[in-house]
């Protein structure tokens, strides 16, 4: 059973939604070598609680931190700590909030100073590849089209696509049905309808799509120790173009 949202309930996703972009450009201007991603975490924070509103990843299924940090080969769920960046490394941060009852999940990926180039170039395939994925999340289109478009693109530029972590409905409950895999066939799923409400998130390997779980039973790292990118947003179906509730990252 995929939520439909009516106009109140997209405008309250859509606040909470634009605290996690807030929260992710003050974080980008903090980027750098030396840092901690402990203090990153505590700023993050900070400014969700000036918004009023509090970090929804702060004891979801008992997740110690408020915001996830991944750094380098980490994919997603890199739990803030005493690690300090590094020149050259790039770093996804993933921000969920909550307000009022209603949830924003964004994600993006920054470099530490200067990077290799084929770090930039993963950070831009993945990034495309987000794109594409929500030009795919149009009524009409399969649910299925959505990973479609994210898993053509990315292969086509050398990389791949991590098939055990997924995207997802967004609204009331952090993660809500459907599941949102990157990659499969075309056509497949359910139809599209307006007043779905999705978090895309592209997760995309330089080497092999396999991963595992590190033993803090949070971090998940490719298998092959290759570097890792992440960008989400959350997105509205309508009857026209999808609309973007994280714009601005």
């Amino acid at each position: 059973m995929i939520n439909i949202r009516n106009a109140r309930e997209i405008e309250q996703l859509r606040k909470s939604a634009q605290i996690v972009v807030e929260a992710l450009k003050l974080i980008e201007a903090r980027i750098q070598p030396g840092v901690k991603t402990g203090d990153l975490d505590l700023e993050i924070a900070d400014f969700i609680y000036s918004k009023g509103a509090r970090p929804a990843f702060k004891g979801f299924r008992g997740y110690p931190a408020n915001s996830c940090i991944s750094v380098d080969e980490q994919v997603v769920h890199g739990i803030p700590g005493p690690r300090l960046l590094k020149e050259g490394e790039i770093v996804s941060v993933d921000i969920g909030v909550e307000l009022k009852g209603y949830y924003g999940d964004a994600a993006k990926t920054f470099k530490v100073g200067e990077v290799e180039p084929e770090k930039e170039r993963l950070m831009q395939v993945t990034k495309e590849s987000l794109e594409l994925a929500v030009q795919a999340a149009v009524v009409g289109n399969r649910l299925s089209d959505i990973g479609h478009a994210v898993q053509t693109h990315v292969e086509a530029a050398g990389f791949s696509v991590v098939r055990d972590l997924v995207g997802h409905g967004l609204g009331t409950e952090m993660h809500e049905p459907p599941q949102i895999p990157n990659y499969g066939p075309p056509g497949k799923g359910p139809r599209l309808k307006p007043g779905m409400v999705f978090a895309i998130e592209p997760m995309v390997n330089m080497g092999s799509y396999e991963v595992y779980t590190e033993k803090d039973n949070w971090t998940v790292v490719t298998s092959d120790g290759k570097p890792s990118a992440h960008f989400e947003h959350d997105v509205v179906i309508t009857n026209g173009k999808p609309e973007i509730l994280t714009a601005g990252l």
